[in-house]
């Protein structure tokens, strides 16, 4: 039996939200109000602002376990074996014969079956 019991870093977490996510509202805001400032120093605000957010949201009990899982999954992308560009290519090559034979399939059954359909109706288009 598992009991949640809130501590103090998830209400601290509540508050690092609500501040981020005001944050990023007022990097929207003032990017619009301030039109007539350069688009440098516009997109200079923003991406500060935006930093500013993310870097609170990382101390968060979520944005930690974001930061854990995204460090396991490049240490698991460097695992995979990535297949040779002749492999993709025949693969490749595969995929779009079985396209073109599936579309072909189906595009004689419609025929036939337009043709039944139109001889059972008596309406032949």
């Amino acid at each position: 039996m598992s009991t949640n019991v809130e501590t103090p870093s998830n209400s601290m977490d509540t508050v690092k939200w609500l501040i981020s996510i005001a944050l990023l509202l007022g990097a929207v805001v003032g990017n619009y109000m301030y039109a007539d400032l350069s688009v440098l120093v516009r997109a200079v605000g923003v991406v500060v602002a935006v930093a500013a957010a993310l870097g609170l949201l990382a101390t968060t009990e979520k944005g930690r376990t974001f930061i854990a899982f995204a460090k396991e999954s490049r240490i698991e992308v460097r695992k995979v074996v990535w297949p040779t560009r002749q492999e993709t290519t025949h693969t490749t090559f595969i995929v779009m014969l079985a396209t073109v034979v599936m579309a072909l399939i189906l595009w004689g059954l419609d025929g036939i079956l337009f043709r039944i359909v139109g001889f059972l109706t008596g309406l032949e288009i």
